[in-house]
């Protein structure tokens, strides 16, 4: 299966898709005029301005869900890949993409905002719903819906277990095992796989308001924490600072494994880690409650930044700096070797390695209490991406019971996830993610050449913001934007967009 996975990835993770991920970001930053540069004051202003309501979460709250999807795997076995197939020199691809991709992550997440409804007291949106608006078509939005349902239900989600289950094992396993029907894994990661299911399922039953309570006090504390450990871990040894970032921009262009592998692996593991592109930062944007869609998607757009040039950099840092890394070159040949040859590159072993060099003993039981709750929560967050796809396909065939399935679906592979290997796990999940970045990459250009709605809408803000309104509103048909439904309700008064009747507080779940 193994070899089947790779094959296919082989073709979706082309090198055409890896430079339509720079291209479409270079595109977009030149025409916002590079929003993520010339608005990165205003996006500390919005970041705590916002409020949430009965049926909106704040924009604090979104960008912590939106983190929450984020700050992961991708952060921490995801850097470890990079550097361990293409080299240092994968860490410059990722602060590239990562820097493009945030004017990217502007465009989907206020086409989000634009396109956004109501729905059961909540409010939902995301590509596949501006894809219909926009485009026109239908079928469209429901294949990716679908898409999406299968990468954060199915694929994706077994990436974050796995890494849980092996850094949870590398740190506390006792290497006993378990003899079951199928094999012997290890008793570590049944015990690990079972503990995740009981809290996943308490908290997927408690609906959207309960997975961005959790996310707003987990993911920035423990964001923090690992920032801060990395830091000492650079400070101690900042004397190497300025040689390791030289041989990161020196590799990005004569990579001793080769450019190709330099930049495809840094735009992978980066697209991977930040989302832009992906069409899933989307979805918690379009559940923040603003006065404005551009409001949400600057916001979005600074959470690339904390994702990648802060937590990806501190990652990459610490395992470059301590040397805990090996470079894979062809068949079974190492181009640097440092650690043991069984050491898995797709695992978080570099990076428990690299901080148990500066605090033997509590090093690696740190990474993993640390990735614990960046893919715990990063699996909520895929939850909640896979529920609001469901609820876009239920408009069309009324089969409620389909979230159920979905839920179900997801606990299954999260535990069979825990408990494989982590080269089968990556590679399905970077499947996955392949297609939504596919169908959301190419969709989002041919709406900009449609009717640029996400542009109109920066340019008003920031029209807005220069004649000093008391009060920032958005109206759409003035704009000629059209089908942006909520937003002509909101601003006829037909719609209590801001205040809502929805008695839910979190604690029932929602069924869609």
């Amino acid at each position: 299966m193994h070899d089947l996975v790779n094959a296919i990835n082989s073709y979706v993770w082309s090198p055409v898709l890896i430079y339509l991920c720079l291209g479409a970001g270079l595109f977009y930053s030149v025409m916002t005029r590079f929003v993520q540069v010339r608005m990165f004051k205003e996006m500390w202003v919005l970041l705590f301005s916002g409020t949430k309501t009965d049926k909106g979460i704040s924009s604090f709250q979104a960008l912590s869900v939106s983190l929450s999807g984020r700050v992961g795997t991708g952060n921490i076995s995801g850097v470890a890949a990079a550097i361990g197939f293409g080299g240092p020199g994968a860490i410059f691809w990722m602060w590239v993409v990562a820097f493009l991709g945030a004017a990217t992550a502007y465009i989907e997440s206020t086409l989000a905002q634009i396109y956004k409804e109501e729905d059961n007291g909540q409010y939902r949106g995301g590509p596949a719903y501006y894809f219909e608006k926009v485009l026109g078509q239908k079928w469209y939005g429901i294949l990716f819906a679908i898409a999406m349902i299968i990468s954060t239900g199915l694929c994706l989600p077994m990436v974050q277990s796995n890494s849980i289950g092996n850094a949870i094992s590398n740190a506390f396993g006792s290497g006993s095992v378990v003899e079951t029907a199928v094999g012997s894994f290890e008793f570590t990661k049944i015990l690990c796989g079972t503990l995740i299911l009981i809290a996943l399922g308490f908290i997927i039953f408690g609906g959207v308001k309960r997975i961005a309570a959790f996310a707003q006090i987990v993911v920035p504390f423990m964001a923090l924490a690992y920032i801060i450990v990395a830091c000492v871990i650079v400070a101690l040894n900042i004397t190497e600072l300025p040689g390791i970032i030289g041989q990161i921009v020196g590799d990005a262009f004569t990579p001793m494994a080769g450019f190709g592998a330099a930049i495809g692996w840094g735009v992978k593991r980066g697209v991977y880690s930040n989302e832009a592109g992906q069409g899933t930062g989307p979805h918690h944007a379009a559940a923040a409650e603003v006065d404005h869609p551009a409001q949400q998607g600057i916001v979005q757009a600074f959470s690339v930044y904390v994702d990648t040039l802060f937590v990806c950099s501190a990652t990459a840092f610490m395992i470059l700096i301590t040397g805990a890394y090996n470079v894979h070159g062809n068949g079974d040949a190492f181009l640097i070797q440092n650690l043991a040859a069984t050491i898995d590159a797709n695992s978080p072993a570099f990076t428990q390695y690299a901080v148990e060099t500066t605090l033997p003993g509590v090093g690696g039981i740190f990474i993993a209490i640390a990735l614990l709750f960046f893919a715990f929560t990063t699996i909520l967050a895929y939850y909640y991406i896979a529920e609001t796809n469901v609820a876009y396909i239920n408009r069309f065939v009324h089969i409620p019971v389909l979230s159920l399935f979905m839920k179900l679906g997801l606990m299954a592979v999260v535990f069979y996830g825990t408990i494989n290997t982590a080269s089968l796990a990556w590679g399905i999940g970077d499947l996955g993610l392949g297609m939504t970045v596919w169908l959301n990459v190419v969709g989002i250009l041919i709406i900009f050449f449609i009717s640029k709605p996400a542009i109109i809408a920066l340019k008003d803000y920031e029209q807005q913001r220069k004649d000093g309104v008391s009060a920032y509103a958005f109206n759409p048909e003035k704009l000629g934007i059209k089908n942006a439904d909520f937003w002509e309700m909101r601003l006829n008064g037909t719609a209590n967009a801001s205040s809502g009747s929805n008695t839910d507080s979190g604690e029932n779940p929602k069924t869609v």
